[in-house]
């Protein structure tokens, strides 16, 4: 199988299908490939959110810390998932946990290479607004379906 680039592998994922060549370019620009192996953490809530990842093959959890103890499951992301936002919004702290489940490649593209290029570029920044605010309406809606889950028993009365 030929290697891909990484303009290549963005093209074909959703969240920036679509997009023109010169956005694609600049993005790519501050990605580079790398990988976790299962039950590694990628990142912590609450720690420094300097980066964003694309799943490339594999598939990663979404988590917070549960009541009881272990981690609440928000979401399960796989091939061509979208992994943070983070990065976008000060101060720039995870507000979720994201743990491998299994063998994950993926590539890391560095928040602030990116902020800078929205900076001076605009249309690239709206662009990138409008298609991660889709991600995070996409995550808050999985983690109100778990609260349903987890809280949802109607009080007796």
């Amino acid at each position: 199988m030929p290697m891909r680039s990484i303009e290549q592998v963005l093209a074909e994922v959703e969240t920036f299908a679509g997009l023109e060549r010169r956005h694609l370019d600049r993005i790519a620009g501050c990605g580079h490939n790398c990988g976790f192996a299962a039950g590694e953490t990628i990142a912590r809530e609450g720690d420094r959110a300097d980066t964003f990842y694309v799943i490339r093959h594999g598939r990663v959890a979404l988590e917070t810390p549960a009541p009881a103890g272990g981690p609440l499951l928000i979401a399960t992301l796989g091939d061509g998932a979208v992994v943070g936002w983070s990065w976008l919004f000060p101060p720039y702290r995870w507000t979720f946990d994201a743990r491998a489940i299994e063998d994950t490649r993926a590539i890391a593209f560095d928040g602030a290479c990116l902020r800078g290029k929205c900076d001076s570029d605009h249309e690239l920044g709206y662009v990138l607004m409008q298609r991660f605010a889709e991600i995070i309406l996409d995550r808050l809606q999985a983690a109100r379906l778990q609260l349903l889950d987890v809280y949802g028993e109607p009080a007796a009365g």
